[in-house]
């Protein structure tokens, strides 16, 4: 057994303990849905950020996503794990979520093994869409509708701010990257790429449209990737 296949290993049962923490939290202590959700968002993205460091090949995060994908598939077919699936809205986002992590690592396996194209993907995704989701929440300010989807001004200018200091930090500190005009256009593109994902996306779907349109503003400005 390779060091891969055990890391692979060690990696689903952490998986498994942060299922279990949202269900405990649900059941006995009583935080709402929307919150464990967040939780287990923000903690299944910070997991993956793990993978490029311990799976040396996309094989192997294709069965680990594949895998998880099967647990809340049939999660949801026999009503389990409500500490997810208990909402009272029509989503997919726990589905789309390991397509996403899988998505992002091929693009970091076919870019020459670029960590921004995986790590940055993943970290706006688990950072930034949960604080606009609990701001715009919160504070319901400038409510607006685009291609279906039901959102705030107040939730996506916290989404925003929130990718450009992320996108600005990862480049600053992870890649050395100059403060000049290309920096700026990234910094831009990338941030006001996911913004609008996240802004037109509903039941779930946004999990695919923000890593993916991070992705494609990456691809777009590569001069400092």
């Amino acid at each position: 057994m390779t060091q891969s296949v055990i890391n692979a290993i060690v990696l689903a049962g952490c998986y498994l303990l942060l299922f279990a923490l949202g269900e405990l939290l649900y059941h006995y202590f009583k935080v709402k849905v929307e919150i464990t959700r967040k939780i287990i968002h923000a903690g299944t993205g910070l997991l993956a950020l793990l993978f490029p460091l311990l799976l040396d090949n996309h094989w192997l995060v294709l069965t680990l996503c594949a895998l998880f994908a099967a647990i809340l598939i049939l999660s949801l077919r026999y009503h389990l794990l409500p500490s997810i699936n208990a909402i009272d809205r029509r989503s997919i986002g726990s589905l789309a979520y390991p397509i996403a992590v899988y998505g992002c690592y091929l693009a970091y396996h076919l870019n020459a093994s670029r960590y921004a194209y995986y790590y940055l993907p993943i970290l706006i995704l688990a950072i930034c869409d949960p604080i606009a989701g609990l701001t715009g929440k919160r504070w319901a300010i400038g409510p607006y509708h685009i291609a279906g989807a039901h959102k705030t001004l107040m939730g996506s200018l916290m989404f925003l701010c929130s990718a450009m200091l992320l996108t600005a930090g990862y480049f600053g500190l992870f890649c050395g990257a100059v403060v000049d005009s290309s920096f700026m256009f990234t910094v831009a593109c990338v941030a006001s790429l996911s913004t609008l994902a996240e802004a037109v996306s509903r039941d779930g779907y946004d999990n695919l449209t923000i890593p993916f349109s991070v992705i494609l503003g990456l691809m777009l400005t590569k001069s400092i990737v």
